[in-house]
């Protein structure tokens, strides 16, 4: 058997039915394995970086591996951008990379090249993966396949990234003799109820903090809300894991967080954050309200609990579920008090994110967009977000609901995320419909994601909202350079292509949404009921997201800023 229809069969068995990529001629070997192969699926991406992105969006549709595999040097270089992505947001996808012939790679000769692309990939990708290594031993090449799915799906996940030779890819091989890979048992650290239960007791307004890491371990969750009926806020990478319609659900936390959700973290006495890092664009740079609070952070990384910055926690290396479990059976006395609930429900009615537009927003063209996308949503439809203002707008306004979900890139954030994502999700489950929501700038960065969208006839509608600018940086440039646009704007460089002819130059109908439209229901009943297109809302003016915490601020006080009295009144209730 030769060695690439190994490779193939390998991930065949693991549960993969396509894998991404751009052929070149150190992976010639793979993609014929693929071809010829029964129940497996190559997908054309155009670019190594749309591949790795896509792979991204597949795994996290399957719950499962991504595969993603890319030529020597430069086809590897592209594929960085999503590699990384996945790294920082714990998503388990393989990448293979083809390599030189193992007698043309220099190994430790002190030149800068031998063979024709020839790079060391895995040293430059040992810090963005879980585990990197060149597969130039054939006889280790089952024992490289199994380590590397079970290191990229155990404790926390993450990419792997396995380099291998066309000659080794060429050789037969017996699977048979190939010597297997056994798994080390996970270890966590210990740790102890009696302090928690204490917490618990003394708490008066505790807040549960939704993190991404529930994402693959959500197992109690909703047993553990409605039983305890505890407030709740998430994260950016949390958002759309519960019922965004709950009574006691209030928003998104952060630098761009809801204004009550902001607010009720830095006024509860508890926050159990359940696979959140509780990073700087989550609390904020000033940990003023952190003093008088204790925090549960749960998080299978280790890593994570014992380099942070924020004092007041109780640190818990396990599973969510695990937890979870183990909470409802100790300590029954988590009860929110009336007052608290009172108070977050006087919050979720006053400083609601629907409060924030009416009252700060001037133009809400971006705002009101969401909430067509609110309108004309429907059970089990997925969201796949740029980065940018649009990512922002989104996270704030979208109600995720009835098995719908949600998916951006948090710690990486590449302009240019959501359609090639949205092409992973679309291509793993196709009944699904996704809404890809992308700025101006992702879209002109990702084009080459819409020709695969019409090739494959893809279930993915593109919102487009284009405000011809950069705006989260012009925004920040307004903040703290005197509104001087530079590289922005279209007076300073910035250009926005037509998207009626980009979009029909790739196969796909255009749909244009103004101001105007906006009520115009039978229109609009129309556009969303197509399978794919590009929907653009064509936004006019400056734009801004609100609320929009500025720097050394508490994350209570984002802008635009509210008087002294009614902040003091807030924070004293």
């Amino acid at each position: 058997m030769k060695a690439s229809d190994y490779i193939i069969s390998f991930l065949k068995k693991e549960g993969v039915g396509h894998i991404f990529g751009y052929i070149g001629g150190m992976i010639t070997h793979l993609v014929d394995s693929i071809d010829k192969a029964e129940g497996i699926e190559y997908i054309q991406t155009y670019h190594e970086q749309t591949s790795a992105i896509a792979a991204e969006g597949y795994s996290r549709e399957t719950n499962n591996i991504g595969v993603a595999i890319s030529t020597s040097g430069p086809g590897l270089t592209n594929m960085i951008t999503g590699i990384a992505d996945a790294y920082f947001d714990s998503i388990p996808v393989i990448y293979i990379s083809g390599q030189v012939n193992t007698y043309e790679y220099k190994y430790d000769k002190p030149i800068r090249q031998q063979g024709f692309q020839e790079m060391d990939v895995v040293t430059l990708c040992k810090s963005i993966t879980k585990y990197s290594k060149l597969v130039d031993d054939i006889s280790q090449l089952r024992y490289e396949l199994e380590k590397a799915v079970h290191i990229a799906k155990s404790g926390r996940q993450g990419p792997i990234l396995l380099d291998i030779p066309m000659n080794i890819q060429r050789m037969e091989v017996d699977p048979n003799s190939l010597k297997g890979y056994t798994a080390s048992k996970e270890e966590l650290i210990p740790y102890s109820f009696k302090e928690i239960n204490k917490a618990i007791r003394n708490s008066k307004r505790p807040l549960l903090l939704i993190g991404g890491g529930l994402r693959y371990d959500r197992e109690g969750l909703e047993e553990f809300i409605n039983k305890y009926n505890i407030p709740i806020v998430s994260s950016l990478l949390g958002k759309g894991i519960i019922d965004e319609n709950r009574e006691n659900y209030l928003g998104m936390i952060g630098s761009y967080g809801v204004r009550a959700a902001n607010i009720a973290m830095s006024q509860a006495d508890l926050i159990i954050a359940l696979g959140s890092r509780l990073d700087s664009r989550q609390t904020g740079a000033n940990f003023e309200y952190f003093r008088d609070k204790l925090i549960i952070q749960v998080d299978i990384d280790n890593n994570e609990l014992e380099n942070h910055r924020l004092e007041n926690r109780i640190k818990v290396n396990d599973y969510s579920s695990q937890f979870l479990s183990r909470l409802m059976k100790e300590s029954p006395s988590l009860r929110p008090m009336d007052g608290w609930i009172y108070y977050i429900n006087y919050l979720n009615k006053n400083y609601s994110q629907t409060k924030e537009i009416e009252r700060f927003v001037e133009n809400k063209m971006p705002y009101r967009a969401m909430e067509v996308l609110n309108d004309h949503s429907k059970p089990n439809d997925v969201f796949t977000v740029d980065i940018g203002q649009n990512q922002m707008w989104a996270a704030q306004t979208l109600r995720i609901t009835q098995g719908q979900s949600f998916y951006t890139s948090g710690g990486h954030a590449p302009m240019g995320y959501a359609m090639p994502s949205a092409i992973g999700h679309s291509i793993a489950n196709p009944q699904k419909r996704v809404f890809a929501i992308v700025g101006d700038g992702g879209f002109l960065m990702s084009e080459q994601s819409l020709y695969i969208i019409s090739q494959y006839n893809l279930n993915i509608l593109v919102i487009l909202l284009n405000n011809s600018s950069l705006g989260m940086i012009t925004h920040f440039q307004d903040l703290y350079f005197d509104s001087n646009h530079a590289g922005t704007t279209k007076d300073t460089g910035y250009h926005v292509r037509d998207p009626k002819l980009i979009s029909e130059s790739h196969g796909l109908n255009h749909y244009l949404i103004e101001e105007k439209d906006l009520n115009n229901t039978s229109y609009l009943n129309e556009v969303f009921s197509k399978h794919n297109g590009v929907i653009e809302f064509r936004i006019q003016g400056p734009t801004i997201v609100s609320p929009k915490l500025e720097y050394d601020q508490p994350i209570y006080n984002p802008s635009p800023f509210l008087s002294k009295d009614e902040l003091d009144k807030l924070l004293k209730r």
